[in-house]
């Protein structure tokens, strides 16, 4: 698309015809995004860690009369990536919309508490894989008819805790991956970023909810997101609704970013 007009904003949307991958797609945002795509049209290929899981997010897809891939892949691994981004292509022929939404969050009691280990996982799962996953399809995307790469990111980035400092170098380094990459594979190739607030996920149950609440009165919402809120800002990634849209990092955190300075701990709340 290159400027002409959809006739109707339904269409603006839609993803018909289209395949997404998607990443971490089992679970929270990820699942959330997958579920939306599909009941745009989409067909999906489902990726997470374990393949029970993407098995059942796969049938979930089926159901809304959409073709699914359920395929397993640890993100941080660059051979088991490769092979993720090639099981797709040969499934369904071209990959339309990638969603690097798989991460990890891990927290540790101060900065010599962060273990050789951890660092690498952390750095592993949110740059490398996504930085990986992008070269491979988005090349594929550029030699055929073009795509849209939505990374997933989180005010993490900006909001930096000492306790959190892996997460959030290797967050920035995705917002960096995102603004290289929309130039690198331009014109054909639309790279963008939503950059998460505190959602209500499966993660979240391990939150202090006090504490949040207490952080959360410097939110413009003052609450965290519902897992459902993350699918139009996706949509909008993903269909041409944005098709003059690329290298954009997109805050989707009900004003967690641009709080008043005395929003207290408020960046350890993560959803990715």
């Amino acid at each position: 698309m290159s400027g002409e007009r959809p006739s109707t904003p339904a269409e603006l949307f839609d993803l018909s015809g289209r395949v997404a991958l998607v990443t971490g797609g089992t679970r929270g945002l990820g699942h959330e995004i997958v579920l939306a795509f599909a009941a745009a049209g989409a067909d999906i290929v489902v990726s997470s860690r374990k393949q029970e899981a993407c098995e059942q997010v796969a049938e979930e897809v089926r159901a809304l009369g959409r073709e699914a891939l359920p395929q397993a892949c640890h993100v941080g691994s660059w051979e088991q990536v490769d092979a993720l981004a090639d099981a797709a292509f040969e499934r369904f022929g071209r990959v339309d919309v990638l969603v690097n939404n798989a991460g990890i969050a891990p927290l540790y009691p101060d900065p010599l508490g962060l273990t050789e280990e951890l660092w690498e996982k952390t750095m592993a799962v949110n740059v490398k894989g996504p930085y990986r996953l992008t070269a491979k399809v988005a090349t594929r995307m550029a030699e055929g008819e073009g795509g849209s790469v939505i990374n997933i990111s989180s005010v993490g980035a900006t909001l930096v805790r000492g306790d959190s400092l892996a997460y959030g170098a290797a967050k920035a380094g995705l917002n960096a991956l995102t603004v290289g990459f929309a130039e690198a594979f331009g014109p054909k190739v639309r790279v963008n970023c939503i950059m998460c607030g505190p959602f209500a996920t499966d993660i979240s149950e391990h939150w202090d909810w006090d504490a949040f609440e207490h952080s959360a009165r410097a939110f413009a919402l003052r609450r965290a997101g519902q897992p459902p809120e993350i699918a139009g800002a996706a949509l909008y990634f993903a269909s041409n609704a944005s098709s003059f849209t690329t290298g954009t990092i997109l805050p989707v955190d009900g004003g967690q970013s641009s709080a008043r300075p005395d929003s207290g701990d408020a960046g350890q709340f993560t959803s990715n």
